[in-house]
């Protein structure tokens, strides 16, 4: 800090000194505070940085940006505070300091409240930020405005559309038809990071609803062990907060086993028809079984327990299911039910205590490991993005599995057992159902009989893997971030479609793709932007024919990914930010925001 800056911060301590009159000090805030606002306003370097050159060790105070709903709230002013005492704090101690504010501008919240106040999004949203830096300013908050970032201003969102096209040139970013989590209220997609219990993150009334969708998204599964691995550096981050990213990331060790599916046409009509009915036994291998061609990929990460496995149980969304269902009408019905269950209840947590239905698929797929031929039903507690939306059921060492066998009626059968210093095999009538620790031996389980758990589960996926029928794996919660947005306050997204050439991305020096002005917002009909044809009428940058512009915005959480990098050089136009500046001042030393967030932006 200059002379000039510490005399100035020293003054503005002094406004709150106790006057020397012998009488009682009293606080006038109508007579003080607008005094020593003007005398900060009248001094717009008080709270500017200085340059790396200055010799001062450097400390960057990032509170998380708002959204500009219009007027500041007591979680506001809490968070602020925080960080306006920490930074002064710095100041007084010799810092060079870093303390920028911006808006969260773009998004659904801002979108709808412009809907409902009959304004067009930006006027509202501009509006909406001059009132909250009013008060931030009446307040006092020591931000160098200088550093400002709005992003759904031009000169911020280019970028967003820069970092996609670099993204898309590395194939990180790629559009897909997917299964997308859709709020009728926004009436738009939403990440699985804005369910919350199966309801939309803005609308806690609002069960979000399951639709197929052609989706844009980013490819950020192919970071998740290293955003794992990172998260021991952080060093003073709240463990909650590791925890909960630890926990959402969802790494699970385990296997890989395909299950081929057998031709029901080549079994004998009468051969176990009561079991084949019911679907609540295994049937024995047979010599002449034959396969559909068909199979279905199971992810386990108890792979040591697959003798023990007594039927298939698949997603009711899955595409076997489908399959079958063609051709069954009643099956198509009964799994119809399981969905709709299903959608009651989209969180994992409540996905745990669903009360399990499931329907018999007359079909029955075989256990690579010992020919045994398994049942295969649909059952409305396994989620079609876990894994592989399948699973082998072994009752009698899951909880989940038990529950479902034991309201069915299919077969248990124990496959391990603690460790005893006699035959593990006489053990069997003391395991308490269902048995699923990991500290076990093995048992009913052919060749791989008496191995402990861990060394089973090596040496089966070694097995499974040299006779081409599966292999070890890692399988994460965490999916790729979908980030197609079907509204129109958002960054467009870059890219074109052109008959000749596909899916073509904005030339660099065509950025930005302005949003349109004076759109006609409405609540239903997708984007507005599909009715905007001096929008979506465009040309291919690579063979000059006619192409359609990508009409959906980005998420708003590609906003707040990064703005704290454009603080460090908010006007920069030939970048997104300086690297030799973000290299002074990171890392951030103290980020102040709420722990709701952990899973949002922060992981983001």
């Amino acid at each position: 800090m200059s002379a000039n800056q510490a005399t100035k911060k020293t003054a503005a301590a002094a406004a709150v000194e106790p006057s020397s009159s012998t009488h009682e000090p009293r606080y006038n805030p109508a007579e003080i505070e607008p005094k020593w606002q003007q005398r900060w306003a009248d001094q717009p370097d008080l709270y500017s940085v200085e340059p790396a050159s200055s010799g001062k060790p450097k400390y960057y105070v990032l509170e998380m940006l708002p959204y500009p709903s219009g007027q500041l709230h007591m979680g506001h002013v809490r968070n602020y505070a925080i960080g306006d005492a920490l930074a002064r704090y710095m100041w007084m101690t010799g810092h060079n300091v870093l303390h920028p504010m911006g808006w969260d501008a773009f998004g659904l919240p801002a979108e709808n409240a412009a809907l409902k106040n009959n304004t067009p999004p930006r006027e509202w949203t501009l509006q909406n930020i001059a009132a909250m830096k009013r008060q931030m300013t009446r307040i006092g908050l020591s931000y160098d405005w200088r550093n400002e970032v709005t992003t759904c201003l031009p000169e911020y969102y280019r970028w967003n559309q820069w970092f996609f096209i670099r993204m898309f040139e590395r194939g990180l970013a790629y559009r897909k038809k997917s299964k997308v989590n859709w709020c009728p209220e926004c009436c738009t997609v939403l990440a699985n990071e804005q369910v919350i219990d199966g309801y939309c993150w803005r609308h806690e009334e609002t069960l979000v609803e399951q639709r197929d969708l052609e989706q844009w998204f980013l490819r950020i599964t192919n970071y998740a062990q290293e955003l794992l691995d990172d998260l021991s550096r952080l060093d003073g981050w709240p463990e909650k907060v590791r925890t909960m990213q630890r926990n959402w990331m969802g790494r699970s060790e385990g296997a890989e086993v395909v299950f081929q599916i057998e031709d029901s046409a080549s079994a004998p009509e009468d051969e176990h028809a009561t079991t084949r009915q019911a679907g609540t036994a295994v049937l024995p291998p047979r010599e002449d079984i034959r396969t559909s061609g068909r199979s279905v990929t199971v992810f386990t990460t108890r792979i040591d327990t697959i003798f023990g496995a007594t039927s298939i149980q698949l997603a009711p969304e899955h595409a076997l299911v489908k399959e079958f269902a063609a051709t069954k009408p009643e099956l198509a019905e009964e799994v119809s039910k399981l969905v709709s269950e299903q959608k009651q209840a989209r969180d994992a947590a409540d996905i745990g205590t669903i009360e399990k239905h499931g329907v018999f698929t007359g079909h029955y797929a075989i256990n690579p490991f010992n020919g045994e031929r398994l049942p295969i039903w649909v059952a409305n507690y396994i989620l079609l993005d876990y894994g592989t939306g399948a699973i082998m059921s072994v009752p009698a060492h899951d909880e989940r599995d038990y529950d479902f066998a034991k309201k069915y009626g299919i077969e248990m059968r124990i496959v391990i057992l603690p460790r005893r210093t006699k035959d593990p095999a006489n053990d069997a009538e003391e395991a308490v159902l269902p048995y699923t620790a990991e500290d076990s031996i093995l048992i009913n389980s052919g060749e791989f009989n008496t191995l402990g758990n861990q060394e089973a589960q090596h040496n089966m996926s070694t097995y499974a893997e040299e006779h081409g029928f599966g292999k070890a794996k890692v399988s994460y919660r965490l999916k790729d971030w979908g980030i197609s947005r079907q509204r129109y306050w958002g960054t467009p997204i870059p890219m074109l479609y052109c008959e000749k050439d596909g899916i073509v991305p904005v030339p660099d020096d065509q950025l930005p793709v302005l949003l349109p002005e004076n759109v006609d917002i409405t609540m239903e009909g997708g984007s507005p932007l599909t009715r905007m044809p001096g929008f979506v009428n465009a040309t291919c940058p690579m063979c000059g024919g006619p192409a359609r512009r990508e009409t959906d915005t980005m998420d708003t959480f590609v906003d707040s990914s990064w703005y704290f990098y454009r603080y460090t050089s908010a006007k920069d136009d030939k970048a997104p930010f300086d690297t030799d500046t973000v290299a002074y001042w990171f890392p951030i030393d103290q980020y102040i925001g709420g722990v709701e967030h952990a899973i949002l932006h922060l992981i983001y």
